[in-house]
């Protein structure tokens, strides 16, 4: 195996049709990675030491330049539709050809990593780049191979990444001279045409999500978590929390008072969950450093990537809550740099399932407990709601957004897939189930008021201690959902959402609108559900 250094070829390389570089980095820490970001203009030095990036024209991910190769041995498997667009087998050669003699001549640095810290189960990787600022991006977010797995080092997923690359669609068969390709039978992705970092951890996730339930393991769009030790020796039970961006997936699971597995992909295996990755790329817009005072030290830190910051030109400040570039700014950094972080990223199996909503419409509770049918309901709905200011032509009104399996842009099979599998994990290891809102109480955005989040810590840590579990509750009419009483550390007066409003007859009709959102979601996403899973769902 190569050892880590400057070369003028490679024959790993030379094996893919990557010829004549003028020279390949491979495996370089991240010190010298950082270092070449900079000279070679791709970042900039931040107050403090981390880099920061302008990604440029992408700020979030090209969702409808990503394709799936529509081949023989995987075709059946997919869940074709607005996601997962296909593209022939000869155009996917024809831009692998064309991207391979792209990188002749030209600088590359290439990282080799794990997606999985469960040896058992892990897919060894290779991401070659022109850029020196990915290559350190993918070796802060997935998991680093140590001196033995090195030098045994054999990728299976192999990615081509160059962001200034660019197809020509009427030759290359894309809708833009963007692409993100992945070829799952042969485990290729090519990126090209931005400079979104995200577009290489999430297509590695969505590869992860494609392989992982042929072997029977949950792959999972969510954080988790481990509880503490009992004095009667009892404990360390493992949280995942579901939920789509801004619902506080990150923030609620960095939790001092238990061990971080990882904040945002992970696999439920037979053993127990463990990360895919060994990362984390935290949303930083706004963040506060009372709340979430590491996640906010690691913006200040050196081998953190900050993407699309404000920084003052002159003393390299950060602005984190200046979003004229975007609301969608991201941090990368190791995870190991956490102080409460799992090492390794492992955990037992889930004792409690936990999904997040950012309820804009203000008509969920802080906190429910759902049976099995119920969580798979709110499981395949992925449900959460966008507000004003987050979202370029949105209007003042909260618009309710659905994400199947609370990860549909990354879901490969058919949402049904994962859905049995994450039951039958829930049934086998007796797992209790949640729902939280994190989003609005006493009416909808503009009205109401946004959760605090002080009540948001406190609900979950009442259910994940078993305080919840005796206590009195009432049933609402038109979700069903089990709603405590009596919560330590949270006044009654918020439980239940109806009594926060000061208009009943406006929270029933909201009700009863959102409900039907969800019934007309589920008729689509739901096909082929259970239909016990279907009368799981709201009543209209």
């Amino acid at each position: 195996m190569t050892a880590p250094g400057n070369y003028t070829s490679l024959p790993e390389l030379e094996a893919i049709g990557i010829t004549h570089p003028r020279t390949v980095s491979y495996h370089l820490p991240t010190s010298v990675l950082c270092e070449e970001a900079v000279k070679r203009g791709e970042a900039q030095i931040a107050y403090r030491g981390p880099l920061v990036i302008n990604t440029g024209k992408f700020t979030g991910r090209a969702v409808q330049d990503r394709y799936i190769v529509d081949e023989p041995a995987s075709t059946n498997h997919v869940g074709w539709g607005k996601v997962n667009r296909p593209i022939s087998e000869a155009a996917f050669e024809t831009l692998f050809a064309r991207m391979t003699a792209y990188f002749q001549h030209k600088d590359i640095f290439v990282q080799d990593a794990f997606a999985g810290a469960d040896p058992a189960h892990r897919v060894p990787l290779r991401v070659i780049t022109e850029s020196a600022l990915h290559a350190s991006f993918a070796r802060t977010m997935f998991v680093r191979p140590d001196d033995h797995d090195f030098s045994n080092h054999a990728p299976e997923i192999t990615m081509l990444h160059a962001p200034n690359f660019h197809a020509v669609p009427h030759l290359d068969h894309t809708r833009t001279d963007t692409f993100i390709v992945l070829h799952l039978t042969k485990k290729i992705v090519l990126i090209g045409g931005t400079g979104y970092a995200g577009e290489i951890k999430k297509s590695v996730f969505s590869l992860m999500n494609y392989l992982m339930p042929l072997k029977g393991v949950m792959p999972m769009h969510c954080s988790a978590n481990i509880g503490p030790v009992n004095a009667d020796g009892s404990g360390r039970d493992t949280a995942v929390f579901f939920g789509l961006s801004g619902t506080g997936k990150t923030t609620l699971s960095a939790n001092p008072e238990r061990q971080l597995i990882g904040d945002d992909e992970h696999g439920w295996s037979d053993t127990g969950v463990f990360n895919f990755e060994g990362g984390c790329y935290a949303k930083v817009i706004r963040l506060d450093p009372q709340q979430e005072p590491e996640i906010f030290a690691r913006t200040q830190a050196f081998g953190t990537i900050l993407e699309n910051v404000v920084v003052d030109p002159n003393t390299r400040r950060l602005d984190l809550n200046d979003a004229k570039i975007t609301e969608n700014t991201r941090a990368a950094y190791p995870l190991a740099l956490i102080s409460y972080a799992a090492h390794p990223s492992l955990g037992g199996h889930a004792k409690n399932v936990v999904f997040l909503a950012c309820d804009a419409f203000g008509v969920m509770p802080p906190i429910a407990r759902l049976t099995p049918e119920q969580a798979m309901y709110h499981f395949i709905s992925g449900y959460s709601a966008k507000v004003a200011g987050t979202e370029a032509g949105m209007g003042k009104d909260p618009e309710a957004t659905f994400s199947a399996c609370f990860g549909a842009p990354f879901m490969v099979h058919p949402p049904g897939v994962y859905a049995s599998l994450l039951g039958k994990k829930i049934a086998e290891n007796k797992a209790s189930c949640w729902l939280v809102n994190t989003g609005w109480t006493g009416g909808p955005f503009g009205v109401g008021k946004r959760m605090s989040i002080t009540h948001t810590r406190a609900v979950l840590r009442a259910a994940l201690s078993g305080a919840l579990d005796k206590v009195e509750t009432v049933r609402e009419p038109v979700f069903g959902l089990e709603i405590p009483l009596v919560c330590p550390g949270v006044p009654a007066s918020v439980l239940i959402p109806r009594d926060t409003w000061a208009d009943k007859a406006a929270y029933d009709a909201k009700a009863r609108e959102l409900a039907g959102r969800f019934v007309k979601n589920f008729a689509d996403v739901g096909k082929g559900a259970a239909k016990e899973i279907e009368a799981a769902g709201p009543k209209v």
